[in-house]
């Protein structure tokens, strides 16, 4: 049986889309816990998110928490079990490299804290860039990349830099140390073995979204 390490702890290789799915059900039993909710079912949570209950189910069953018959699941220990087991109690130490617009709204986002993601330093090239802080992190010339990563002891680097520049960065990254990529560049970056990449790409998000309005519009028109 494949398996994977979550504090130092083996436990079954989860898969991909229960992995994205788990921040949905996060996302609205956390709304729960903030209205003081104390339990809740799995056809509870369905109904909320237009995700089949006996999916829910099986997603949660990974956690080995198990819910009250005809009660459901406590809110308190269901968010609590989710938040530990996608790592978001944890910080893992960042480095952003590309500090422009996107970049720089990534570092400013401190909300990505609250889901263990802490970016230390942002690298660029740009001179009237480099030397400035966002929300009190700072940002260094590329060429200190190696040492400043070493010194901040972070593993994960994210790409925010122009397509043109995105495998050079990434290289830089990787050979600097890093463990981890998060490409936000829509350019398919190839990584050495051993290395975690995961591609966030606005502009396909955008082209399909584009694509499913159009088919709406054509559809309206039809029936008009």
């Amino acid at each position: 049986m494949a398996t994977d390490k979550l504090n130092g702890n083996l436990r079954p290789m989860i898969p991909e889309p229960t992995l994205r799915r788990l921040p949905w059900y996060l996302a609205y039993i956390s709304l729960l816990r903030s209205q003081n909710v104390g339990y809740v079912s799995s056809t509870a949570i369905g109904k909320a998110i237009n995700v089949d209950s006996s999916q829910i189910a099986k997603d949660l069953s990974v956690l080995n928490i198990k819910g009250k018959t005809r009660i459901g699941y406590e809110v308190n220990a269901l968010e609590a079990a989710i938040k530990n087991f996608l790592g978001f109690t944890a910080s893992h130490r960042a480095v952003m490299m590309g500090v422009g617009s996107l970049g720089a709204a990534l570092i400013a986002d401190r909300g990505l804290q609250r889901f263990g993601l802490d970016i230390v330093a942002g690298f660029d090239t740009d001179p009237s860039i480099i030397g400035n802080t966002i929300k009190g992190v700072p940002v260094f010339d590329t060429v200190e990349l190696k040492p400043r990563l070493k010194s901040y002891d972070a593993g994960i680097g994210i790409v925010a830099v122009p397509v043109e520049r995105a495998q050079e960065a990434a290289d830089m990254l990787m050979d600097a140390g890093v463990h981890a990529l998060w490409n936000f560049t829509p350019f398919r970056i190839a990584v050495k073995p051993g290395i975690v990449i995961e591609n966030t790409s606005i502009y396909a998000n955008l082209a399909v979204m584009y694509s499913r309005l159009s088919a709406c519009e054509a559809s309206e028109k039809e029936k008009s």
